[in-house]
């Protein structure tokens, strides 16, 4: 009897499938597709780009739940097909302008300035979470009408330092009364949307450019340079053409005509408003205003590159300065050779306020200095744990007149998707309800107030802040 099962298990595996084979044969044919499908793309001037399963999982807020649901379907049927864990993205070709609009064809040599002054080196190029993202409004005539949608990844912090100056246009620029109510911002039409954009670019090319020149960088149809060996090709920088303006209105005129160029699906907006700033800055000026912390401009974490501070300071104050204190620090180094740190040199339009749970543990928590935390007009840009927000008055004299700030509202916008209304805060600075309830308990606030309110406080000590119904977050 065991001889007879013996045999018949041998008979068994003898003709039994090798899954293992079979597995190894079915990817190594769908990897050879994907080769084929890459060269067809890349003649097209499109890109196929991978981006892995485990950093699409890592780091998910809570807004990512909907979308982690997505994945992890996505995830179960690529395991099915027995396909390598990688997802697949196809970046949309870049919408193009005529090549005999006028401008300066762009040179390797400047294509090299570029991607040494934002990575480092010219190996480096954007992700496709850089790729897709650019200025792309909510709903006309809704209550979010004059605010930007958010992508995920390094981009957001630009889409948000560029809404503070979006929300400056429309409340304290084409308006000139002192206190606008906050509808105003909700009836917008889609006409001026466009025209806010492209004002609020004009004006942070302008003052990068010291009020000389402001410089728009366009996509065209035409390849303008032959990329050497160490310069890898993106498919669209090579194909960049440089208008030169030396007067605001112009600038803004030409943004207009031009403006789905930033705000349309496949025209690479944010990387393209990124290429304008520098250029608008000049290399020159941007070394100059850098200092030994900071080489360049983006860092990468977590797989993705994401801004360092001197990227928002420019388009907050014009200067890439890569501190947020006052002026310059000395700081003593090995050999008793004193080193500058440059931080922020003048007061500006709009403000910058910084809160981190993390940082607070650490003791790393940056001081921003009164240049930013009392700006010209009412608006900050606020880095709350890493998260991108915009917190604003609509009453233009609010930091004018020190008794304005007992008593007044603020509203914020988060840029998430979960976001439907803007936020209505009220402070509270002259009762003093938050220092007299926890005068002792002082060392654990972080941890028991919203990091709004944190940051809030950073600015305003000991400020009460009610949310007005809403759900505290953060």
């Amino acid at each position: 009897m065991k001889s007879n099962l013996e045999q018949m298990d041998q008979e068994i595996s003898s003709d039994a499938p090798n899954f293992q084979q079979i597995e190894l044969e079915e990817i190594s044919s769908k990897i050879s597709t994907l080769d084929k499908w890459r060269k067809i793309f890349s003649f097209h001037g499109l890109e196929i780009s991978h981006t892995s399963q485990q950093k699409c999982q890592d780091h998910k807020s809570e807004d990512d739940k909907e979308d982690a649901a997505g994945a992890a379907q996505t995830t179960s049927s690529l395991k099915q097909d027995r396909f390598p864990s990688s997802i697949l993205y196809l970046v949309p070709k870049a919408l193009t302008v005529s090549s005999n609009l006028g401008g300066q064809p762009i040179s390797l040599e400047m294509a090299v300035g570029l991607r040494r002054m934002l990575f480092g080196s010219t190996y480096h190029v954007f992700s496709y979470e850089w790729k897709r993202s650019y200025f792309r409004f909510h709903e006309p005539h809704a209550d979010l009408a004059y605010a930007l949608e958010t992508d995920k990844g390094g981009a957001t912090a630009v889409q948000m330092a560029v809404q503070v100056n979006i929300i400056k246009y429309l409340l304290f620029v084409q308006n000139k009364q002192e206190n606008i109510h906050l509808q105003s911002l909700c009836e917008i039409s889609q006409k001026e949307q466009e025209k806010a954009l492209a004002a609020a670019v004009a004006d942070i090319l302008w003052t990068a450019g010291e009020g000389q020149k402001a410089t728009v960088c366009l996509i065209t149809s035409d390849t303008y340079f032959t990329p050497s060996m160490d310069y890898k090709v993106d498919h669209f920088t090579e194909r960049v053409q440089l208008f030169d303006f030396f007067e605001k209105e112009t600038t803004e005129q030409f943004l207009c005509d031009h403006i789905h160029c930033l705000n349309c699906e496949g025209s690479h907006g944010v990387i393209l408003f990124l290429y304008s700033l520098l250029f608008s800055r000049t290399f020159e000026r941007l070394q100059k205003d850098l200092d030994f912390t900071t080489t360049h401009l983006l860092q990468c974490r977590l797989g993705n590159f994401s801004c360092r501070q001197a990227i928002l300071n420019i388009i907050l104050t014009g200067r890439a300065s890569p501190h947020v204190f006052n002026g310059f620090q000395k700081l003593d180094t090995e050999g008793s050779v004193q080193k500058l740190l440059h931080g922020i040199l003048s007061r500006s339009d709009v403000g910058y306020l910084h809160w981190s749970k993390e940082e607070v543990e650490h003791y790393k928590l940056p001081q921003v200095g009164s240049m930013l935390k009392t700006p010209k007009l009412p608006i900050w840009l606020c880095n709350i744990n890493g998260t991108y927000s915009v917190l604003f008055s609509t009453n233009r004299l609010l930091l004018s007149d020190w008794k304005m700030e007992h008593l007044f509202d603020l509203y914020l916008y988060n840029g998430r998707p979960s976001q439907k209304t803007t936020v209505h805060l009220t402070i509270d600075t002259h009762s003093h309800h938050w220092e007299e309830n926890h005068y002792e308990e002082d060392c654990a606030s972080e941890k028991r107030f919203p990091s709004v309110e944190m940051a809030i406080r950073t600015k305003w000590e000991g400020a009460a802040i009610n949310w007005n119904g809403a759900a505290p977050f953060f």
